[in-house]
């Protein structure tokens, strides 16, 4: 971590650039990256990595998350609900990682935002449950019209019946028109996206600052546990693992599930082995629609795999799962003793309040835990359900141009832009048109193997967790409640790693545990998690819960307290430490370390 001798983190334009990525700038469109004119402007402003949706390099085409997520989060701040302290965020790339920066509002305009506030945010939070069936709704419908997005290839000639029933639109409109739908429909899903989130923060936020006024000093973390021990859709695919395996014993056909290379074959093999097999293979198609639209990653990058496409993954949970139940442990998440220490511990603090104060305390919580369960279950039905069906087209699609000869490998579209691949797109139409060939097989292959180089060279550094001046204050609820960026969380960061060993970051999960730290980049490093190792990472998935049944305790570079991170490790009842700043960088697979959650420390301890 570089850290400038003013108390400041380093400015975005005298960082060098890794070598071998000379020109990355000029992969992404002007809008994304800090710019010369705007220096002064720019330096001056604090810039967090946004670590929790974006770990790795991005890919020039998936920027579209980031343009997407980050305006619609913006307007609904700004446009629909007028949030009193906060507008939305700016966004940048640099070196291939997206940083973020909170826009607050001036101070003399937040009181006039209030009242409108209040009006707009009441009516939701007023009819919640309708609303909210109506917003699912919206985005089954969303989900439907991206899976008839189709790219077909191109006909030699129009059909003799096509021409007689008179000249219409032909197939390369329907591949225009249906790329143009494409991206307009994963930005309308955006839209959905932040309909209820931003209020969902606003919710706790509000709940979480009178806390702080009626109880100066309960933690975060024990207003976080007031609202925890939630059935919770995001958790219902983990949940239809544990229900096949539980199913795989009752119909004593587990030694099919057992063996070390789970996949296709598996299911092969319970279908060709009779009817309890069969039957095991009934209850997992049931389940994989809608269950298994369920991503290793976190639905923003287009390398992402999911469970519905590659059974070798969720086949490998249950087989976990299998061997645990054979080892006679339970696997299923304690919700009753969630449900248990919420009440005890909401009870405990509403009796410290004057009477007159509870109807109040009462209202709060009761929004608040209206409101908690969407912060996550948004994911499953977007970032995963969603997004999915987005990149399944999107491959399509890249599939289709690399047969037309202009990338060599499936996946080399997403190193163009949204903007170029629409150029490419009407490049191979207009060939197809003329009888020619396109420009973009001469073009392309060279440029992407290019493009290809700079990714992998801007991939082996890490990124800077902070760039420019830290601000007075933070006052934007997703930066706090989810970023878990706040002032103390900054000071932490340009204190950074201590001589003694130990990081401080966000207390997200109580408890403590000791172990082997195990430091995971990704999904794909997931089947290397042993018994009683301690996950590190960048960042977890909603889709990783399964390994937490393995795991002693896990630490996360960035997060906050109603960050996905902390949610799931409470849910999880496991040990959790998010927003180090950057513990997956400093601590070694195999060190042993120890995490105090409810403390918010990792130690060092070899």
């Amino acid at each position: 971590m570089a850290i400038t001798s003013h108390g400041e983190f380093p400015s975005p334009f005298e960082l060098p650039e890794p070598p071998g990525a000379e020109g990355w700038q000029r992969l992404y469109p002007y809008h994304l990256l800090f710019q010369p004119e705007r220096r002064e402007e720019d330096e001056s402003a604090f810039w967090f990595c946004d670590s929790q949706h974006w770990p790795d390099v991005i890919k020039p085409f998936e920027t579209i998350g980031v343009d997407f997520a980050v305006k619609c989060l913006g307007e609904y701040n700004t446009r629909y609900f007028l949030v009193p302290t906060s507008y939305g965020l700016e966004r940048r790339i640099h070196h291939g990682y997206c940083y973020l920066s909170p826009v607050p509002v001036p101070a003399d305009r937040v009181a006039e935002r209030v009242p409108e506030f209040e009006r707009r945010a009441g009516h939701y939070f007023g009819h919640w449950e309708h609303l909210l069936a109506h917003w699912k709704r919206k985005v089954l419908d969303t989900v439907r019209e991206l899976e008839a997005v189709r790219f077909d290839p191109l006909p030699q000639t129009r059909s003799v019946e096509d021409i007689e029933a008179g000249a219409g639109p032909d197939a390369s409109d329907a591949l225009l028109t249906g790329y143009d739908r494409l991206i307009a429909l994963c930005h309308r899903a955006w839209q959905h996206h932040f309909e209820f989130l931003n209020l969902g923060y606003a919710a706790y936020l509000d709940f979480f600052l009178a806390c702080r006024r009626w109880f100066p000093d309960i933690p975060d973390l024990g207003v976080a546990r007031v609202v925890q021990g939630v059935d919770m859709e995001l958790f219902r695919p983990d949940e239809e693992l544990k229900r096949l395996a539980k199913l795989a014993l009752e119909l004593g056909v587990e030694s099919r599930l057992t063996p070390a290379d789970p996949g296709v074959h598996t299911l092969e093999a319970l279908a060709a082995s009779g009817r309890p097999g069969r039957d095991w293979l009934d209850a997992w198609d049931a389940a994989r629609d809608p269950w298994f639209n369920f991503t290793s990653g976190n639905g923003f990058y287009a390398s992402d795999v999911y469970w519905r496409d590659d059974p070798s993954l969720p086949l490998g949970y249950i087989r976990d799962y299998v061997l645990r139940l054979l080892r006679g442990e339970t696997i299923d998440r304690d919700l009753p003793g969630l449900v248990a220490d919420r009440e005890r511990i909401t009870g405990e603090y509403r009796a410290l309040l004057d009477p007159a104060e509870r109807p109040a305390f009462d209202a709060k919580l009761r929004v608040a835990r209206q409101a908690y369960p969407y912060v996550e279950n948004h994911n499953f039905y977007i970032e995963h359900w969603t997004m999915g069906v987005f990149w399944r087209k999107a491959r399509e699609l890249s599939r289709l141009l690399r047969t037309a000869g202009f990338w060599p490998a499936d996946g080399d579209m997403f190193h163009l832009t949204r903007d170029e691949v629409r150029e490419a797109l009407f490049d191979h139409v207009n060939a197809w048109a003329s009888g020619g060939r396109p420009m973009g097989c001469d073009y392309w292959p060279p440029e992407v193997e290019r493009r290809r180089r700079i990714m992998a060279a801007l991939a082996r550094r890490r990124p800077e967790p902070a760039l420019g001046v830290p601000p007075p204050s933070i006052t934007e609820p997703f930066t706090i409640m989810l970023w878990g960026i706040d002032e103390e969380r900054i000071r932490s960061w340009l204190d950074g790693y201590s001589a003694h060993g130990a990081l401080t970051g966000v207390p997200a999960s109580p408890g403590t545990a000791e172990g082997p730290a195990r430091v995971v980049h990704g999904a794909q490093d997931l089947s290397l998690v042993q018994e009683g190792e301690i996950l590190v990472a960048s960042v977890t998935a909603p889709s990783w819960a399964p390994v937490f049944g393995k795991v002693r305790a896990a630490v996360t570079d960035i997060g906050g307290v109603m960050s996905h991170a902390a949610i799931v490790c409470r849910e999880y009842s496991l040990p959790a430490v998010t927003g180090t700043g950057g513990a997956s960088t400093v601590i070694a697979t195999g060190r042993r370390i120890r995490v105090d959650g409810t403390a918010g420390t990792v130690t060092v301890l070899d």
